[in-house]
């Protein structure tokens, strides 16, 4: 072979293996865009809940992926329903119904807390009514609660943007074994009020922080832990109790709920397909309520709380790393 032929094939070679070197840099850098979209899509899905769930139970920020539009809405306008006549009922904002069936229906939880909450706001007005008109509100101490949750409810919507999905899960929890024991263990009077005192007001004022946290971050009007408080307390009528309960949840739901829509937390137009419904629906919970006596009430809301917790103690349990395999051994 000639020296010419010889400098043209290392020449080639040369060529060669820096073509091969280019497209094996170009692989791997395919290969590296690959994996780093990948984890992109996942920490996305992390946040927004739209390609998958960060861990198991997460949730996301879609409601009814996958289901059609007529199935939702018939959901939705369902769980109005139920939880508009619990709402005149037991004097609840409803969110103990809300909250759960949003999570459901594919929110995360702290969507479904932040949407219940909305919902909650045009639930509350007619139910307030519905109590008003038979004097079954203490408006002082309505005043003196609201003043307290509007306050609590900054408190918890900024927490409830904070706090990982499980341990919302868990507060939920221990929230309802709460209100379940309370209704077990006292029953209510229907002739009693409050007796207003300087110390009294100073406690509602200080009640209504700590029902208000609650509120805006577990997505409840409130009126679970306000009606047995007001009546073991401070020695209010069971009407009485839910009557106030439903006035003073009204503007901590307002301004949980715009906190909540500041940090787009809140599916607004289904929040209000509930709470339109629910408000309809509230007035006959309240003709219910006066028929039954107070630890008939006290009975039913019992149960269904004890419904409720089984639910939600499964859903806290499946959601914990590890806790599950534990249990199941």
């Amino acid at each position: 072979m000639t020296k010419q032929n010889l400098a043209s094939a290392a020449a080639n070679d040369r060529a060669d293996g820096d073509e091969a070197r280019v497209d094996g840099h170009a692989a791997h850098n395919e290969h590296s865009d690959g994996r780093a979209n990948d984890a992109a899509g996942r920490g996305h899905g992390a946040v927004r809940g739209v390609n998958g769930p960060a861990y198991s139970g997460e949730g996301s920020a879609t409601l009814g992926e996958g289901r059609p539009a007529s199935h939702v809405w018939a959901m939705l306008i369902g769980v109005g329903i139920l939880s508009g006549f619990l709402s005149g009922l037991f004097g609840i904002g409803g969110g103990t119904v809300i909250v759960p069936a949003l999570v459901f229906l594919g929110l995360s939880q702290r969507h479904a807390a932040a949407t219940s909450l909305a919902a909650i706001i045009p639930t509350s007005i007619t139910g307030v009514i519905s109590y008003a008109t038979g004097g079954d509100v203490d408006w002082i101490a309505a005043l003196l609660l609201a003043c307290g949750m509007v306050v609590g409810a900054q408190i918890g919507s900024w927490l409830l943007s904070r706090l990982p999905e499980v341990v919302l899960r868990w507060v939920f929890v221990v929230f309802l074994v709460f209100v379940i024991l309370s209704q077990i263990v006292f029953t209510p009077s229907r002739d009693h009020v409050i007796h207003m005192t300087i110390a009294t007001g100073a406690l509602l004022a200080l009640l209504g922080v700590g029902i208000g946290t609650l509120a805006g971050l577990l997505g409840i009007g409130g009126g679970a832990v306000m009606v047995p408080s007001l009546s073991v307390l401070f020695g209010a009528s069971d009407l009485i109790a839910r009557g106030t309960s439903l006035l003073a949840m009204f503007p901590s739901s307002i301004a949980g709920t715009v906190a909540n829509m500041k940090r787009k937390l809140v599916h607004l137009r289904n929040g209000l397909a509930i709470g339109i419904t629910a408000a309809i629906v509230a007035p006959f919970g309240t003709i219910v309520a006066g028929w039954v006596s107070p630890r008939m009430g006290a009975n039913l809301f019992a149960a269904y709380l004890g419904v409720l917790l089984v639910r939600s103690l499964w859903t806290a349990v499946k959601i914990t790393p590890g806790l599950r395999e534990r249990l199941m051994r």
